[in-house]
């Protein structure tokens, strides 16, 4: 039996992985502080829950972290650490500040010596985070569409959480390449900079990063 899967969030991107989720068979809950946010969500999704934060993470066996990234140890707090102790959280945050993007080039509140993932597992050191979904756009995030298979880039510090999250994306359509352990996350959360230029400056969003290898 699949696990149950808690997105704590409502946004673009939680929908969109809920909706995947929901695809492939994982009983699905969104968290939400605002569920009329969710009502034309639930409706078109059969099957699917919401509830408060603490309802989702107490819910799911693996979590999705899918706020931005500036309000997401609010989130977690709000949701409760424990109702999240020993369990997957996959970390779909970027650290976007405030600031208009230069050029196309987004700002974060970051650095490139410290990532956000790293902070939440400091904030968290009882929870196994994974980073993944942050480096392309939620209308690519589950059954992407292209030439060839894309790459989605993972990280985190516990073995079996990111055998669990690269089941996902397998069956959500991708390659994985698992780049060891959390401090990986300075280098992937940073690609979604990347990814976002082509769409500021040209509006050009239907693109995926791949890894080739010889």
């Amino acid at each position: 039996m699949k696990k149950k899967i808690g997105i704590i969030g409502s946004g673009a991107v939680a929908q969109s992985l809920g909706t995947g989720f929901l695809k492939h068979g994982y009983k699905t809950m969104l968290g939400t502080r605002d569920p009329v946010k969710l009502k034309d969500w639930l409706l078109e999704n059969s099957g699917a829950e919401v509830g408060s934060f603490e309802d989702t993470a107490a819910f799911g066996d693996i979590i999705v972290l899918a706020v931005g990234g500036s309000v997401a140890q609010n989130a977690l707090g709000i949701a409760d650490l424990e109702n999240l102790e020993g369990k997957t959280v996959i970390d779909a945050t970027n650290p976007i500040a405030k600031e208009a993007p230069e050029n196309g080039v987004l700002k974060f509140f970051t650095d490139l010596n410290h990532s956000l993932m790293e902070s939440l597992q400091d904030y968290a050191p009882k929870v196994n985070f994974v980073k993944a979904f942050n480096s392309v756009g939620n209308a690519h995030m589950v059954d992407p569409d292209f030439e060839s298979t894309p790459t989605m880039f993972i990280c985190g510090n516990n073995e079996k959480a990111k055998k669990e999250v690269e089941q996902i994306l397998k069956d959500f359509g991708w390659e994985v390449e698992d780049m060891g352990g959390a401090e990986s996350a300075r280098a992937i959360e940073p690609l979604c900079i990347l990814w976002c230029i082509p769409g500021m400056l040209r509006q050009e969003w239907s693109h995926a990063f791949k890894l080739l290898k010889k």
